[in-house]
């Protein structure tokens, strides 16, 4: 047995064993994103051991990896080979691995224009509550038939299983980019962006925020050398330089917006329809990407009510993304639907009946 078999073995049989007495397990990689969902419980599965690159074909566009890989390990080799993931996974910090990033379901600005994470997941490998590993999806797009469960893990914080091994659909690195600059409202920047949707322009990324109380719309393009320039001559705007900092400074939230050196606002993610309007949320002026679908708020607690009515109000959710106090009551996710709460309670027993995995991670 090879010692890759061995790591994984070794996860079998802790499973087992947590199954036989009753004690939950925490899964944990690097912990970057453990902030995100509620507080777990449980004792720590550490998946880090289960690393390394099953298979990569650069001329597929697909990369095979076990979860406990570092992610920054899979950033650096498919830049080696000009390629990426498109959906660009907040990192927030060093240390986060493959497994967290799937299991958190979080993307960068890139998002609105090229998918999610579940839109990247091909197949995966999940050990379940029974201690059975099931294999889920292929590597190829085609591969999809029924209900697909390897999509479902996107999001699910562990609450399914142990993720032991990924797919992920991999894209070459865009040939041209530009990012331009607007002085404008929120309310213009969302008119600007709704237009600029229904027209054949590269958009990739935005970002409006009041920078020393300007307001600013940075938009990034990218695509082919050719539709770059043709776009940034139609759209206007002032040309940047030296950007790429910067977004990824948004992509993991180190931008001077998401500082809360008091430490007492709490970050909420607010999700909505692209075209909803300015919400009528008190307080400081939220950062808005992917085209005015996610807006994010900094507010003392206790406005979550008031947050939330205004989410529902313009038809999407509020969700607790970062408490300035981790140990505070506020529900962290907003209330399922009956219908899709019925469908998480009925995934949640088939793969994990004795609640062995991230009990408590989803609010349930």
């Amino acid at each position: 047995m090879s010692t890759m078999d061995s790591t994984l073995q070794a996860l079998v049989e802790c499973v087992r064993a947590a199954a036989a007495s009753a004690n939950p397990l925490r899964i944990r990689g690097g912990d970057t994103r453990d902030f995100y969902g509620e507080p777990g419980s449980g004792e720590p599965l550490d998946t880090r051991p289960l690393a390394g690159i099953v298979s990569y074909e650069p001329s597929e566009l697909v990369v095979t990896v076990r979860a406990g890989t570092p992610l920054s390990e899979l950033e650096a080799l498919l830049a080696a080979e000009g390629q990426c993931l498109a959906f660009e996974p907040p990192r927030f910090g060093s240390g986060g691995t493959v497994g967290g990033m799937v299991a958190a379901g979080l993307s960068g600005p890139s998002r609105a224009s090229v998918g999610s994470v579940r839109d990247h997941v091909l197949g995966a490998e999940l050990l379940n509550g029974k201690a059975e590993l099931l294999r889920f999806g292929g590597t190829v797009m085609k591969n999809v038939a029924g209900y697909d469960v390897s999509r479902v893990l996107a999001g699910s914080l562990g609450t399914l299983g142990v993720i032991t091994e990924v797919s992920l659909k991999v894209l070459p690195v865009p040939p041209a980019e530009a990012t331009l600059r607007f002085d404008c409202s929120q309310a213009d920047a969302l008119t600007l962006l709704n237009a600029w949707g229904g027209q054949p322009l590269p958009l990739n990324a935005s970002c409006w925020v009041e920078d020393a109380s300007n307001p600013m719309l940075y938009l990034r393009l990218r695509g082919a050398a050719a539709a770059v320039e043709a776009a940034c001559t139609h759209l206007g705007g002032e040309r940047q330089q030296n950007v790429a900092a910067d977004w990824d400074a948004c992509r993991d939230q180190t931008l001077p917006w998401f500082i809360d050196t008091p430490g007492t606002h709490d970050l909420w993610r607010v999700s909505v329809p692209q075209t909803a309007p300015v919400l009528a949320i008190d307080g400081e002026s939220p950062l808005i990407e992917w085209h005015g679908a996610q807006r994010w708020y900094r507010a003392p607690s206790g406005q979550g009510a008031t947050i939330r009515a205004a989410a529902r109000e313009a038809g999407g959710h509020a969700t607790l993304f970062r408490p300035a106090d981790a140990s505070q009551t506020d529900a962290r996710f907003d209330t399922l639907s009956p219908a899709l709460a019925r469908v998480q309670r009925n995934l949640m027993h088939e793969f994990d009946p004795h609640r062995l995995f991230n009990r408590g991670r989803l609010g349930n």
